[in-house]
């Protein structure tokens, strides 16, 4: 299986016969801005866990004090964004790129795992998987949305059929994606997980247990899900939006093995989701999505600065409106290389036979 040059962000390939095609010299300019800043690291930090742990605070008061519930959820609210950039904190460290120093990214990032309930070294493996086999139809698997092309579907027994409707149905995969995604399904290692990767997952769960047990014997369990769980499922609903959205969308980039190249993949296949200010801010610079695909190891604080200075990197942005569209293609068409919808089965059922 392909890995990640984790310096350079380049596809390549252990067995020795992967795609080595000459990079642009604009790529290898890229490292510049792969240079982690403690100072702003720092200021990320400061500027997000003091409000947010502060907030957390509030919504206990509310409760305390017998306030209207709608108050507590108003402040839940406020701390979604500052729960969705912990998250980009602690992807950030999963490519050793938040901070210089290799161990105090893996601190940073278990503790940024155990706040949003996920395994730091099983998921920095899994995305790691993810970005070395992006758009690549022969090579889907953990750590992606997982998407069906036409005619897998149409081959597909009912059975089959009806499970992949159902996850790509929107109310489950955006609402009931978050619980089973983090709550339930990273609290198992995988079957061939190696040792760390297992001992990051129970770790996680033994430290997840540790503050439940404390809050209920200081807070009080109700209390603590009244506050944390608001919070959780909708950053985390967010969170898998935001995913789908950087790779399933209208002009997205699919192909096989032997057409797959990976710098085409991250700028054709990875989005930029123009988003306002506020968002961009709140999911710490991850519209730019294309760039991070090319080059994972610039931090998220060095990817506006990155997209202004490197002409290459405009490519046509990824409105709010036009990422809607992505909530009705769930298909890979592979004859006419696009994204279509359920809806699209019966016309190109009627124009191309089912093979064989």
């Amino acid at each position: 299986m392909k890995g990640l040059d984790s310096s350079s962000g380049r596809s390549i390939d252990p067995r020795g016969h992967g795609k080595k095609k000459e990079r642009p010299e604009w790529i290898k300019n890229l490292s510049r801005y792969d240079k982690p800043n403690t100072w702003l690291a720092i200021e990320q930090l400061v500027g997000t866990f003091v409000p947010y742990f502060l907030i957390l605070f509030l919504m206990y008061l509310t409760i305390r004090l017998g306030v209207s519930y709608w108050v507590t959820f108003a402040l839940a609210l406020l701390a979604v964004p500052f729960y969705i950039r912990i998250f980009i904190f602690f992807h950030d460290c999963g490519h050793g790129s938040f901070f210089r120093n290799r161990k105090a990214n893996t601190v940073l990032g278990y503790v940024c795992g155990i706040l949003t309930f996920t395994p730091f070294e099983q998921w920095r493996h899994d995305h790691a998987i993810h970005h070395a086999s992006i758009g690549n139809l022969d090579r889907r698997g953990r750590g992606a949305i997982t998407i069906m092309t036409v005619d897998e579907y149409r081959r597909a027994s009912m059975p089959q059929r009806i499970g992949y409707r159902l996850y790509q149905n929107p109310f489950i995969m955006f609402g009931l994606g978050f619980l089973y995604k983090f709550i339930i399904q990273s609290r198992f290692p995988h079957l061939n997980d190696n040792r760390k990767r297992q001992l990051s997952v129970y770790f996680t769960n033994l430290a997840i247990a540790a503050i439940v047990v404390a809050a209920w014997f200081t807070i009080g369990l109700r209390e603590y899900l009244l506050i944390q769980m608001p919070i959780a499922f909708i950053a985390g609903t967010l969170g898998i939006w935001i995913f789908y959205t950087q790779h399933n969308y209208p002009g997205t980039y699919f192909t096989r093995e032997k057409e797959w190249d990976h710098l085409t993949a991250s700028l054709r296949g990875a989005s930029h989701y123009k988003l306002p200010p506020i968002l961009q801010w709140a999911t710490g610079n991850i519209g730019f999505h294309h760039i991070h695909h090319v080059r994972p190891r610039i931090p998220n604080y060095n990817l506006p600065k990155c997209y202004q200075e490197v002409k290459e990197l405009h490519v046509r942005p990824l409105t709010i409106r036009r990422s809607l569209e992505a909530l009705f293609l769930s298909l890979w068409d592979e004859d006419n290389g696009k994204l279509v919808g359920f809806r699209d089965i019966k016309k190109l059922n009627r124009k191309t036979p089912v093979s064989g």
